[in-house]
């Protein structure tokens, strides 16, 4: 079980490296890639995947209150890399707004899982 949540993990903050990356990448001129939104429900997945798992583990003590934040949070990154790579798609501008609240919104989820104890 222990290895399943590592690579688990692991695909968690590969999907992170995609949201914020590509962020990072296009800051200069902000908008919307679609391996964002990929990242966005990658992240979602394995999350939900951990959630799972995490009543399994023996040495486990959760916090669903974080974990519930961290959730809504996720949910609303992806609902916006949705919107955003839709516009993309369509040829449509991409507000700077959207584009940095996706990326935000990630580094803000980042936070909470690193520095909330």
């Amino acid at each position: 079980m222990s290895i399943l949540f590592s690579i688990l993990v692991f695909l968690h903050i590969v999907g992170a490296a995609m949201i914020v990356g590509y962020w990072i990448a296009t800051m200069k001129e902000p908008t919307v890639h679609p391996r964002q939104r990929d990242g966005a429900f990658l992240q979602l997945l394995t999350g939900i995947a951990m959630m799972g798992l995490l009543p399994l583990m023996p040495d486990a003590h959760p916090n669903y209150f974080k974990l519930g934040i961290k959730f809504a949070i996720g949910v609303a990154v992806a609902v916006l890399a949705v919107i955003g790579s839709r516009k993309v798609k369509k040829g449509e501008p991409v507000s700077t707004g959207l584009a940095h609240g996706i990326g935000g919104l990630a580094l803000v989820n980042i936070a909470i899982a690193t520095l909330w104890n």
